[in-house]
């Protein structure tokens, strides 16, 4: 049957009561009667003993009712976007990449940029240059963004429209690649609001009831003018960067507050600052040299993107006014650093990614406080690079089951655009450490499904009375489907504060 995603109108009312019968109370759960009312879970009942009442009665004959489920890493407008550009994650070199742009610009109408997204250049033979780019796409503005977002490529009218003419390659990295990104990937904003929507729907349609936005942008002001002006069917934690750190504060604004939107669906999310840039590009700060490089030269074991003292400044100053912090942090240099800025402040805070860690600092995230915000697919995307460029280090790589062990709280996620926006996927990865006919990436650290539904649930396992009732409702349960199953889950219907955001019937 086909979806159906939430309207204006029944986002914006009171979301009329609803007995659900007939469901298991989350996976591998008993089979129950769940009531539905003023948005919350009001009782719970033996499977066919709730009384009638009033409101829709609806029979899920043993389907599994679950949390509704977070994504604690998302770049939505990016996101949004991505749904509509050039898909170069299949380019085996920086030609293949070339020639596809320059296939696709020829479909664009005149004077329309040359948009595409994903392309992994850290297994190419041949280097990207701005002069191919010229060669293939010479009339028009060419942007090709990397997978991990840490690099762009541009040709050179669109270095001279970021007012970067001068730049011998084209080959932009880290804040001046996303500067670059933001500037030329800008529409409208009542054009990006309906991506956006458009995203969240589908996200909805998988599940999602709420998202952590890491945006590079003034996310407070774009979510708030987004969900006053129309529905949107997820929760969103907006976070806060730098350049809006001050203004945030002059506000009063605390991680966690509650926005003046519709439905209260908006709350202040975390503070996100670098340590560092990624393993795709080699700028991940790491402890040893990448093998690519002079072991002595500048940038040969990563790129620091702020000094231990600046790092321990800033989190004091936003903890200090109610912000929490979430550090971007990859390699085992940048992890070690954030967890010693952590410890010196003694404020509670997140770790983005947290991809390489050295043995010692892993009982660290649970001893400070400090939750792992990962991101599971990318430890499947990424094992190919991660054995050129962490070689002898992948065990401790993405240690999912190792920081669990050692009583880390975790958070899943997908990065999106870096893997797309799908819990089910994210959750797989989690578990398989696949994402195609080979083994197991390290299976050691593989996690149990139960684990990665808590981890993609803002830790929430069970389904109690007095919760809101935000939910998920699948055709098969989890914790007996198999891997395929798992990955590709059949969402029957996605519930937020009571209201249905998606129903397939």
């Amino acid at each position: 049957m086909t979806p159906t995603p939430a309207t204006a109108d029944t986002a914006r009312t009171a979301a009329p009561p609803v007995t659900l019968r007939r469901v298991r109370l989350g996976a591998g759960g008993p089979p129950s009667d769940v009531r539905i009312e003023g948005g919350l879970v009001g009782a719970v009942h033996p499977a066919g003993t709730a009384p009638r009442a009033e409101g829709e009665d609806l029979d899920l004959d043993g389907r599994t009712l679950l949390p509704g489920l977070w994504d604690a890493h998302v770049h939505m407008v990016q996101w949004a976007g991505v749904r509509r550009r050039l898909d170069l994650s299949a380019a085996a070199s920086a030609r293949d990449a070339a020639d596809a742009a320059g296939r696709r610009a020829g479909e664009l109408p005149a004077g329309e940029p040359l948009i595409g997204y994903g392309f992994r250049d850290a297994l190419w033979t041949d280097a990207p240059h701005k002069d191919l780019l010229n060669t293939l796409v010479p009339d028009r503005r060419a942007l090709l963004i990397s997978m991990d977002l840490h690099c762009a490529w541009l040709n050179s009218a669109a270095l001279a429209a970021v007012g970067r003419g001068d730049h011998p390659t084209g080959l932009l990295f880290e804040g001046e690649s996303m500067r670059a990104i933001a500037e030329l990937t800008a529409v409208p904003d009542d054009v990006t609001d309906q991506w956006v929507r458009e995203a969240c729907e589908a996200a909805a349609a998988r599940g999602v009831t709420g998202i952590v936005d890491f945006e590079f942008a003034d996310n407070v002001a774009d979510w708030t003018r987004r969900m006053n002006t129309a529905s949107v069917p997820l929760r969103v934690a907006a976070s806060v960067w730098l350049p809006h750190l001050e203004g945030a504060i002059a506000r009063g604004l605390r991680t966690g507050q509650s926005l003046p939107v519709p439905r209260g669906l908006l709350e202040v999310g975390p503070f996100k600052l670098f340590t560092d840039g990624s393993l795709n590009t080699r700028t991940a700060l790491c402890h040893d040299p990448y093998p690519d490089r002079d072991p002595e030269a500048a940038g040969s074991r990563g790129v620091a993107e702020v000094s231990p003292q600046e790092l321990v400044s800033l989190l004091r100053h936003a903890s200090a006014h109610g912000i929490t912090p979430a550090v971007h942090a990859i390699g085992d240099r940048a992890n070690e650093m954030t967890l010693d800025a952590f410890e010196a402040v003694r404020c509670r805070g997140r770790v983005e990614h947290g991809q390489l860690l050295a043995a010692k600092d892993i009982p660290r995230f649970a001893e400070l406080g400090v939750t792992v915000s990962v991101q599971p697919t990318h430890a499947v995307d990424d094992r190919d690079v991660a054995r050129r460029h962490w070689a002898g280090r992948t065990h401790r790589a993405y240690a999912f089951a190792d920081l669990l062990a050692a009583g880390a709280v975790l958070e899943l996620g997908s990065d999106a655009p870096v893997a797309p926006l799908d819990p089910w996927l994210t959750i797989a990865s989690a578990v398989a450490r696949t994402g195609d006919e080979r083994p197991p990436f390290h299976p050691e650290q593989r996690i149990p499904v139960e684990a990665a539904l808590a981890a993609s649930s803002r830790g929430r396992r069970l389904i109690r009375v007095g919760d809101d009732a935000d939910l998920v409702i699948t055709d098969a349960d989890p914790l007996t489907a198999d891997t395929s199953t798992l990955r590709t889950m059949p969402v029957h219907a996605t519930m937020l504060a009571g209201a249905w955001t998606h129903r397939t019937s």
